[in-house]
Parts: structure tokens; C-alpha cells; sequence
């Protein structure tokens, strides 16, 4: 989680939401990413998909099984989805969001019985840490 947050401090200098990913596989991170869809101009550039994109990319497989992905803020539904269908093994985040969060805030769409895969999930791994990242960064954008 600790590499996730250097991450998302990454995403902070470009101006975009702090958040951070990155998955591990055999105690290796093969993955790592940062919010940039505004840099990008690509809204499906979130932390997680950046670091997914990547580990697939190093695994050679679309297939993340036996990977854990961190991130420093609990998933959207789009990031949620695509670790069902990348068959990641477990997720651990820092911050809940209890607006948005598609992992247990709102709703739990990475252990929905009715798909045919579901994530072991871990939250509030450096809560404080996460969320004090993401309170002043829209601190000082009001």
C-alpha cells in the first residue's frame, strides 16, 4: 500500500485524484498505476485499470489469478467489474467511498454471488493515510 500511495501522490502533481494501484503476484508488484483520465483524455484510466493493464501485459494473460490488487480508494464499479472479469484474486484498499465505492460502500459488486467469480476483499489497510491524501487534494480544489 505504500507504493500505491507514492502512486497516488503521483496522480496529485498531475492534478488528478489521488489514487494508486498495484498488483502483486508472487510477492512481485507486475503492475502499478495512477488516475490520469484527464491527462489521458481517457475515462476509463483509473489507478486500477492502469495497473491491471499492465500486470496482463507483464503475465501475458488477461487472466490476473492468484494476483492481489491495492489501491489507496475503494473501487468504482468499472474498476470492480474489470477485476471480476480479470479473475483477480483479492483486493485490498485504503480509503472507503461512500459515495461511489462498488466494493462494499454502495454496493458489492466484486462478491456478487450471481457472477461467476468474487474477489476475498480487505478494506481500510492505511485508511487514514488514504483518505487525508484525498481530503486535501479537494480541499484545495474548493
Amino acid at each position: 500500500m505504500s507504493r500505491a500511495l507514492e502512486l497516488a501522490r503521483q496522480a496529485r502533481e498531475q492534478g488528478e485524484v489521488p489514487v494508486g494501484a498495484v498488483v502483486v503476484y508472487d510477492d512481485q508488484i507486475i503492475g502499478e498505476g495512477f488516475n490520469q483520465p484527464i491527462t489521458l483524455a481517457d475515462p476509463s484510466a483509473h489507478a486500477e485499470m492502469q495497473a491491471m493493464r499492465k500486470a496482463a501485459r507483464r503475465l501475458d494473460n488477461y487472466r490476473l489469478s492468484d494476483t492481489t490488487l491495492y489501491v489507496t480508494l475503494e473501487p468504482c464499479a468499472m474498476c470492480a467489474g474489470a477485476m471480476v472479469h480479470a479473475r483477480v484474486k483479492r483486493l485490498v484498499y485504503g480509503a472507503a467511498d461512500p459515495k461511489t465505492g462498488a466494493t462494499g460502500s454502495v454496493f458489492n459488486l466484486v462478491q456478487a454471488e450471481q457472477l461467476n467469480h468474487q474477489l476475498e476483499v480487505d478494506g481500510g489497510l492505511m485508511d487514514k493515510e488514504c483518505g487525508e491524501l484525498l481530503r486535501d487534494f479537494f480541499k484545495q480544489r474548493r
